[in-house]
């Protein structure tokens, strides 16, 4: 498996050696330094030659895991995205003794960037469904006793979501790695369609709402890739929903996925669906027959802005969203507990949890409003967490399904 290389580093005493070594620097900006280094050279644990090999295969297929793409150049960056986030850190000084909580949460996050580039090598021994779980497996080894103390994701389907989150020039990559998707089973899909469904929903309420001026037509066509994704998020879940399959989870990642454009799938869709109009009859044929339901659940996910909602909470991709969360964790230099996955959901519904959410997304809208981003000539923030945003969404997306369905 190409994954098992990773085992003696994740489940031994590899990093706490490691961090040991550095600790031994002569200050703190020198053991970052040195950090950045093996970083860069991917000679960290001596994983120069094994990364360099998945790389270059995940590359092959179209898929640029390591390296951030820049808009604005139109290229990928040159280094990967764990070193753009260290160099960032050392734009401020960094004085006396090197603090290892900090160069623990660096370590770790450049070795869940190893795990997704395993992620995405999931098919080529032909056992998908077998390595997803040797993965979700070894990211708990991550984020064990061994690691950081900071916690990244919850499951391998997400990391590979977040990999594969950034622009690509070859955009049918997605389409490729959509039919090997699909060959999964379907607890597997299914946990690939909640995390979707939430990535796309923030993502695309995010460009309606703050780049294309509430503009349904310039969303769609400047989004069409995501389209199919959205259409197998939604139809997954859908089934699941049938099947009873873990109802309330499903529920509200059905719902988040739909706000992203709930017409696109009950009344005009968009060209980028064309293909899948078997798929999208058979959405409205299932949710024509439990609609009654469906709407009385649905309203168990209304927003507040008494306790936390994934609907409320949006960004422009998932992989600056995990990059949010390492920097906050960096910050206070103390590992943050909740994951991606846990923004993405309001349960369980716990007043304590549901209070710790609120105040890490209100942290990290404030982080994005002092760096925000530059489109157009608009300063736009790339994360924001806005509860009367998300109830009005809510309340759209419920008209739409009640005017567009018998």
């Amino acid at each position: 498996m190409t994954h098992s290389f990773l085992k003696t580093i994740l489940q031994g005493d590899a990093r706490p050696q490691l961090l040991e070594r550095l600790s031994k620097a002569k200050n703190f900006k020198s053991a970052l330094v040195q950090l950045r280094d093996g970083m860069r050279s991917h000679q960290v644990f001596e994983l120069k030659k094994i990364v360099n090999e998945l790389n270059a295969r995940t590359v092959e297929d179209g898929f640029h895991v390591l390296n951030d793409w820049d808009g604005k150049a139109e290229k990928f960056n040159e280094d990967i995205i764990p070193v753009d986030v260290l160099n960032f850190y050392l734009t401020t000084p960094r004085e006396g003794p090197p603090n290892t909580k900090v160069l623990g949460i660096f370590l770790d996050y450049y070795l869940i960037y190893v795990l997704a580039l395993c992620c995405l090598r999931a098919w080529d021994e032909n056992t998908p469904d077998d390595d997803l779980d040797a993965m979700t497996r070894l990211i708990g080894d991550l984020q064990g006793p061994n690691g950081c103390g900071h916690r990244f994701v919850a499951n391998a389907e997400t990391l590979m979501l977040i990999a594969t989150s950034h622009f690509e020039p070859d955009e049918e990559a997605y389409e490729r790695l959509l039919a090997r998707v699909k060959t999964m089973s379907d607890r597997h899909q299914t946990e690939m369609a909640l995390a979707h469904a939430a990535i796309l929903g923030s993502h695309l309420r995010h460009g309606f709402q703050d780049l294309y001026e509430r503009d349904l037509a310039k969303m769609r066509t400047d989004n069409s890739p995501d389209y199919p994704w959205l259409c197998f998020s939604i139809v997954t879940l859908m089934r699941a929903y049938v099947r009873h399959d873990n109802r309330e989870k499903v529920v509200e990642g059905l719902l988040n996925g739909l706000t992203a454009d709930a017409r696109a799938f009950l009344a005009k869709s968009p060209p980028a669906l064309a293909p899948f109009e078997t798929d999208i009859l058979e959405f409205r044929r299932l949710f024509t027959t439990h609609k009654k339901d469906l709407l009385t659940e649905f309203e168990n996910h209304r927003p507040s802005d008494q306790t936390y909602s994934p609907l409320a909470f949006n960004f422009n991709f998932p992989h600056n969203l995990l990059k949010a969360l390492v920097i906050d964790a960096l910050l206070e230099s103390e590992g943050v507990e909740l994951t991606v996955n846990d923004m993405f959901t309001a349960l369980p519904r716990d007043a304590a949890l549901s209070k710790t959410k609120q105040a890490l997304a209100t942290t990290l809208t404030k982080f994005a409003k002092f760096i925000p981003d530059q489109v157009k000539g608009r300063v736009v923030p790339v994360i924001s967490y806005d509860p009367r945003a998300g109830l009005l969404n809510f309340a759209k997306t419920m008209s739409i399904l009640k005017e567009n369905s018998p």
